[in-house]
C-alpha cells in the first residue's frame, strides 16, 4: 500500500481518535477511507484544464510582498514590486510547476494544522490568469515535506510540498504534492527578477558592435544563414567558433546581483573611456539595445556594475573574473584577432590545378596535373609521378591550420619577420588561374611568420606547419615503390638472416606454387593461400616516405638486412614473346631511431633512395608460407 504521512495529518487530531483512524487508514490504503474523497484522487495532476501559453499573469504573494508579472510578447515584464523584466526561465518553471503537481496524498483542511503543514502566514499565495482575466489556477504553497515520491524518468526521488487549492471552495483539501519551487522565493522576490542583461533570439541579430575603451569593432551579416563578418576596423572573416562562444557569452551572461537604478551609486570614474559598450542590433530594428559596463573601481573589485538600455532602472552586477557556473567579460572574445577566422587558406581544393613548392635553399618543386589525370612532379627537367600522400599532407596542412597569432594588418617593410627573404614560398594555381602565393619567414628570435603576398597582413605560425610541408625532392617520388605483374611473375626468393632461401616458383595459369630450400622440395609443406596471401602483401609494396641517398642511419642497417625478398619476372615483348628475364631484390631491416619508431628500413637494390615502411607490413612480409 501507498506510504501515507499520518503522522503529520494526526497531530490536528485527539489522540484517542489518532490511533482509531490511523488503524483503519492502514486497512485501506489512505485518507479516502476515512474522510472521503474528495474532487481529485491520488496519482492524478492537480490542474490539467489548460496549456502554458495560455497564461498571460502570474500573482505571487510571499509574506507581506506582492508580485505582479505579465507576459509582452517573448517577454515577461514584472509589474510590481518594482518595473522590470521578469527572468522567464522562473515563469516557465512556475507554470510548469503549476501543470506538473501529481497527488500524493490529501486530507480536508479542517482536520489538520496549517502551521505544521506552513500553509499558514508563510504560505505563498499563487494565481495564474488567462488574458480574459479568467483564473487557471489559484493555490497555496506550504512547506516541503519529509516523503520523496518516485517519478518516472526522474534519476531520483523528488520533493513534495504542501498545497492547498483556492479555487475549490466547495471541497476544500490539502493535497501532498510533487515539485518544490519554494526556493525562488528566497530573498523576497529577488531571484524572479531576470539575473540576464541581455535576452534575445540569436537568430535575430543582424549587428554586434563592441566599444572597447579604446577602437571599435563592427560584426554583422545580412541574413540569418550568412556566415558572420568582421566590418570594422577591417573586412575580415570571422571564426565561426569564437562567433558561437560570444553569441551564447552574451545570451548567457547573469549578473551574481540585480538592484534598483535608484539604490546604487555607478563609479564615479565612469566614461567612454573606461567602459566596455556592447550593443545588439536585431533585423528590423533601428535602436540597438546597449549593454555597458564599468571598468572597477579597484584591483579587488570582484564585479562590475552594469547598465543595459532596454532596462534603464536595473543595475547588474557581473563577475569581473571567471567565476565557476557565471559568464564573465573576460570570458568573451571582444578583440579583433579572437573574432576573426584563423585559418590559414580557404583553397578550393577541387579546383586545384598546380602547387608550386620554392624552398630559399633547394629546387624548385612543381605538382601539377591535367584533367582526370594523375599529379605528376616535376623537378628541374624530371618529371614523374606525384607523391599523393605528401601532396594530400600539405593541403591538409594549409588549409585545417589556425595561426596562431596576428603580428601586423598593416605591413609594408616585411623585413622584421624575415619576409622579404623568405624561407618558403607556396604558390597554389586554380583552374580559372586564379592563384593565392604564400610566403614563409623566419625573425631575429626563430619565430615563423607568413604572409599572403600582395596583402599586408602577417600571421605567426607554428613550426609544425613548416616541417609538415616536404621539401626534399626525393621525398615527391611516388609512394608505390614497385608493381609486381602476376602474369609475368616466375620465381620468388625470401631469405631471412640466418637461414637458407626459400625458393617458391609459381605458375600464373595453374595458379600453382612450388617450394623448395637447400635443393630439398618443400611444395608438400607450402600453404597455397599462405603464399597467396604473402604475393598480394609484396606485389604493390608502398613507402611510408622517401628517405635521402646518403642516409647514413638507413644504409649502415641496410648493409645488413634482416629480411630479403628476390623477384624474378619474365620480359615479353608487344607480341607476347618471352625476350629475357628481370630480376628486383628488396631488403629490409629494423630501424632503431627514436623519430623512426614503428618502421622498418627497405631498399630496392640498384634504387638511390632507401625508405621506411610500416612495421605492421614488415610483420606480414615475415609471414611463414609452409606448414611446419
Amino acid at each position: 500500500t501507498m506510504r501515507s504521512i499520518a503522522a503529520t495529518f494526526l497531530l490536528a487530531l485527539v489522540a484517542a481518535a489518532a490511533l482509531g483512524l490511523a488503524g483503519y487508514q492502514w486497512k485501506q490504503g489512505n485518507f479516502e477511507a476515512i474522510f472521503g474523497s474528495p474532487a481529485l484522487r491520488v496519482g492524478e495532476k492537480l490542474y490539467t484544464d489548460f496549456e502554458p501559453d495560455q497564461v498571460a499573469r502570474i500573482e505571487i504573494r510571499s509574506g507581506k510582498l506582492e508580485g505582479v508579472f505579465e507576459r509582452e510578447g517573448v517577454y515577461w515584464q514584472t509589474l510590481t514590486p518594482w518595473k522590470d523584466r521578469m527572468d522567464p526561465i522562473a515563469a516557465a518553471a512556475i507554470i510548469r510547476f503549476t501543470l506538473g503537481m501529481r497527488i500524493e496524498d490529501h486530507c480536508p483542511v479542517d482536520k489538520l494544522t496549517r502551521s505544521e503543514c506552513g500553509l499558514d502566514q508563510k504560505a505563498v499565495l499563487m494565481r495564474l490568469i488567462d488574458k480574459q482575466g479568467e483564473t487557471l489556477a489559484d493555490y497555496k504553497i506550504g512547506r516541503v515535506s519529509s516523503w520523496k515520491a518516485e517519478v518516472e524518468g526522474a534519476q531520483e526521488p523528488v520533493s513534495t510540498v504542501f498545497i492547498l487549492p483556492k479555487d475549490d471552495q466547495e471541497n476544500e483539501h490539502v493535497y501532498l504534492c510533487t515539485g518544490d519551487i519554494t526556493p525562488m522565493f528566497q530573498d523576497g522576490l529577488k531571484l524572479l527578477r531576470d539575473h540576464r542583461p541581455l535576452y534575445f533570439n540569436p537568430l535575430n541579430l543582424q549587428k554586434i558592435t563592441i566599444q572597447p575603451q579604446q577602437g571599435e569593432i563592427t560584426l554583422s551579416h545580412e541574413h540569418p544563414n550568412q556566415a558572420w563578418r568582421i566590418v570594422k576596423p577591417l573586412e575580415l572573416p570571422t571564426d565561426r567558433l569564437a562567433m558561437q562562444s560570444l553569441i551564447e557569452g552574451l545570451f548567457n551572461l547573469r549578473a551574481s546581483k540585480v538592484s534598483d537604478r535608484s539604490e546604487v551609486t555607478l563609479p564615479s570614474n565612469a566614461s567612454a573611456t573606461n567602459t566596455t559598450k556592447i550593443l545588439l542590433t536585431r533585423f528590423g530594428q533601428e535602436n540597438p539595445t546597449t549593454l555597458e559596463v564599468f571598468s572597477p573601481e579597484s584591483l579587488e573589485s570582484t564585479s562590475l556594475k552594469a547598465v543595459v538600455s532596454d532596462r534603464p532602472g536595473t543595475v547588474f552586477d557581473i563577475p569581473a573574473k571567471p567565476s565557476p557556473g557565471l559568464v564573465s567579460l573576460a570570458d568573451l572574445p571582444l578583440d579583433v584577432n579572437s573574432l576573426r577566422d584563423p585559418t590559414l587558406t580557404h583553397l578550393n581544393i577541387a579546383a586545384l590545378k598546380s602547387v608550386s613548392i620554392s624552398p630559399s635553399t633547394g629546387s624548385k618543386i612543381l605538382i601539377e596535373r591535367d584533367p582526370a589525370q594523375p599529379w605528376m612532379a616535376t623537378i628541374g627537367a624530371r618529371s614523374f609521378p606525384a607523391n599523393e600522400q605528401n601532396l594530400f599532407k600539405l593541403l591538409k596542412s594549409v588549409t585545417s591550420t589556425r595561426v596562431s597569432g596576428f603580428a601586423s594588418d598593416a605591413a609594408t617593410d616585411f623585413s622584421a619577420w624575415g619576409l622579404d627573404r623568405p624561407i618558403l614560398t607556396l604558390r597554389f594555381l586554380a583552374k580559372t588561374h586564379e592563384s593565392l602565393e604564400l610566403r614563409f619567414g623566419i625573425n631575429s628570435k626563430g619565430e615563423y611568420f607568413v604572409n599572403r603576398t600582395g596583402t599586408p597582413t602577417v600571421m605567426k605560425v607554428d613550426e609544425a606547419l613548416i616541417r609538415s610541408i616536404t621539401v626534399q625532392p626525393h621525398e615527391w617520388r611516388h609512394e608505390l615503390v614497385w608493381s609486381i605483374n602476376r602474369v609475368d611473375l616466375k620465381r620468388l626468393v625470401i631469405k631471412e638472416t640466418d637461414e637458407d632461401p626459400l625458393i617458391l616458383s609459381y605458375d600464373f595459369l595453374g595458379e600453382d606454387w612450388k617450394a623448395e630450400r637447400d635443393l630439398k622440395d618443400l611444395t608438400p609443406q607450402l600453404v597455397g593461400a599462405r603464399a597467396n596471401f604473402f604475393l598480394s602483401q609484396l606485389e604493390g609494396i608502398k613507402s611510408a616516405r622517401w628517405l635521402a641517398a646518403d642516409n647514413t642511419d638507413a644504409l649502415t642497417a641496410l648493409s645488413k638486412p634482416s629480411l630479403t625478398f628476390g623477384i624474378q619476372e619474365q620480359i615479353v615483348d608487344k607480341d607476347d614473346k618471352v625476350i629475357g628475364n628481370r630480376i628486383r631484390t628488396l631488403i629490409l631491416a629494423p630501424a632503431k631511431q627514436p623519430e623512426h619508431f614503428g618502421h622498418h628500413y627497405a631498399m630496392v637494390r640498384g634504387d638511390p633512395n632507401p625508405f621506411l615502411i610500416d612495421s605492421e607490413l614488415y610483420k606480414k612480409l615475415c609471414a611463414d608460407v609452409l606448414d611446419q
